[in-house]
């Protein structure tokens, strides 16, 4: 398979996973979909690298029914202001799963139809998933007012 978007190919332990430009991952998307038949979007998630530069990885689980196939499509984005572009135009279903990569990571997804919390109150402060965030959440002071 190839693709412009495709920086490198990696086959281990019978599985393929794709190492992509995040600046092309929709054109990608719609590819993988339209043109290798990945026609299910298993999930979407992320993994923080901190301290490395490229510190996090956006992970997209594809499926296709036929031929019976998984693919895995890992993109790396910095980490000074994390941001991807939503893949929702091509499947739907990647609506929570984006939601859920901003909730807990903080990395924004540009284009999401509508980009809030899922997980995490409204009023939360900070992003529990990365790595920098304090193993027992931010002090608050309360006060009995």
């Amino acid at each position: 398979m190839t693709h412009p978007a495709i920086l490198e190919t990696i086959n281990a332990l019978g599985e393929t996973t794709l190492i992509a430009d995040p600046a092309q991952i929709v054109d990608l998307c719609r590819f993988l979909k339209d043109k290798e038949n990945y026609i299910r979007l298993s999930s979407i998630t992320a993994v923080d690298w901190h301290p490395a530069q490229s510190r996090f990885e956006v992970v997209y689980h594809l499926h296709s029914l036929e031929p019976f196939r998984r693919l895995r499509v890992k993109t790396r984005i910095n980490g000074d202001k994390p941001e991807i572009e939503s893949v929702t135009s091509v499947w739907r279903s990647a609506n929570w799963y984006e939601r859920e990569v901003w909730d807990m990571f903080g990395i924004h997804v540009n284009n999401h139809p509508d980009l809030d919390r899922i997980l995490m109150p409204t009023d939360w402060e900070g992003h529990p998933l990365r790595k920098d965030y304090p193993v027992h959440g931010y002090k608050y002071s309360y006060s009995n007012e």
